[in-house]
């Protein structure tokens, strides 16, 4: 590939990453799930689809870099309250992730509408969170 080409494509990519926005829960709004493709799970405060990652570990997240950008972590606001399963991962740099049941949670960067469940057994290492 030519560096033009490389360079054209890298703008393309972080274009259209501009545009996405991390998946958020709002205290007020944990806990709730919806119907999906794959049935009902748990979905962020605009009813996107949350997922689990297997290489986590309970409390620790191991996406970071280029897997977070595909795999967006679900951001806690600074003042977050853990309540009931919703705990909170520190990703260092003051900032926090939700987990559920101590599995940190992610968006999934191709789930486009509501609905979207594509990420479901992504690499045989991701997961939707069901009830």
């Amino acid at each position: 590939m030519t560096t033009s080409r490389i360079g054209i494509t890298a703008l393309l990519v972080f274009g259209f990453l501009a545009g996405c926005t991390a998946p958020t829960l709002a205290p007020e709004e944990q806990g709730n799930f919806g119907k999906t493709s794959v049935g009902v799970v748990l979905v962020d405060d605009s009813g996107m689809t949350l997922y689990i990652y297997d290489k986590d570990e309970p409390g620790k997240s191991n996406c970071s870099g280029p897997c977070a950008i595909i795999w967006p972590p679900v951001e806690a606001a600074p003042d977050a309250v853990p309540s009931g399963k919703f705990t909170l991962v520190d990703r260092g740099g003051g900032t926090q992730q939700w987990a559920y049941d101590g599995m940190p949670l992610y968006g999934y960067l191709f789930d486009k509408q509501l609905g979207d469940a594509t990420g479901d057994g992504s690499d045989g290492v991701w997961h939707v969170v069901y009830p």
